[in-house]
């Protein structure tokens, strides 16, 4: 159905231009009968609390600090960082792990109905990421194939916790960033835990681009490097200030 333009008592809008932007925001005008003339004693009209539309083009951005809730995949032509308030099946685009303060994640607790659970995101002066698992008839751990290119291979460390046994464990070697050669110092059967940590690079086309952990400043805008890679979701931190900042006086 083709929207009718709106004409208010005797005042025709038939041939209305677009007119200027507007900066505030406002709910969208809901159109109701169609009718060329409103009439003085009809009911108010109505908004758009909720809405649906088949297709939006954003010039700019999204604002606000509500949930983002998509039933298909994310499609991003820019390097972002998925937020911890917005869920995808996919997401599909250059994400870099930089954390945000106090990002969490909540979900139902898994067999009281009445409880959730909330963890808060781990944080650290590097994009971190890892991996973990066992150890049993075999010495070497193969690194992930999609972790050459993206992570620093002079930051990768290993943890090894043995079990059953007394071990010595020892890592042998790193070789080429791609796998891990574990020994046992008293000749044991090796049965170990094992976690992997290494700091993804910032950019992983330029490796010039470090983390600049402390900086100075009144808020993220003056972050000396390239804001384009983080999703600062402690912004609203600054809000709270005088719960962070120590009393000079």
């Amino acid at each position: 159905m083709a929207f009718t333009p709106l004409s208010i008592g005797n005042k025709d809008c038939t041939t209305q231009n677009a007119g200027s932007p507007d900066t505030q925001y406002h709910y969208i005008l809901k159109a109701t009968t169609g009718d060329t003339v409103y009439p003085p004693d009809a009911c108010a009209l109505l908004y758009h609390s909720w809405f649906q539309v088949d297709r939006v083009q954003l010039n700019t951005d999204i604002t606000g600090a509500g949930l983002i809730n998509i039933s298909g995949p994310i499609t991003s032509g820019t390097t972002v960082v998925a937020a911890t308030s917005m869920t995808a099946p996919i997401f599909n685009g250059s994400a870099t792990t930089a954390k945000a303060i106090g990002g969490a994640f909540d979900v139902p607790h898994w067999k009281d109905e009445k409880k959730r659970v909330r963890h808060v995101i781990a944080e650290g002066p590097e994009a971190g990421i890892y991996i973990r698992g066992t150890m049993k008839d075999t010495n070497i751990i193969n690194l992930p194939e999609y972790w050459e290119g993206l992570v620093d291979p002079e930051t990768i460390t290993v943890t090894l916790t043995q079990i059953g046994t007394s071990q010595d464990l020892i890592v042998d070697g790193i070789e080429w960033g791609k796998r891990i050669k574990v020994k046992s110092g008293n000749a044991s059967t090796i049965h170990c835990f094992y976690e992997v940590w290494a700091a993804r690079w910032i950019n992983p086309c330029d490796h010039d681009e470090k983390l600049h952990v402390v900086y100075e400043g009144d808020s993220p805008d003056d972050y000396p490097g390239n804001n384009e890679f983080f999703l600062i979701g402690g912004w609203d931190y600054d809000r709270r200030e005088t719960k962070w900042r120590k009393n000079e006086t």
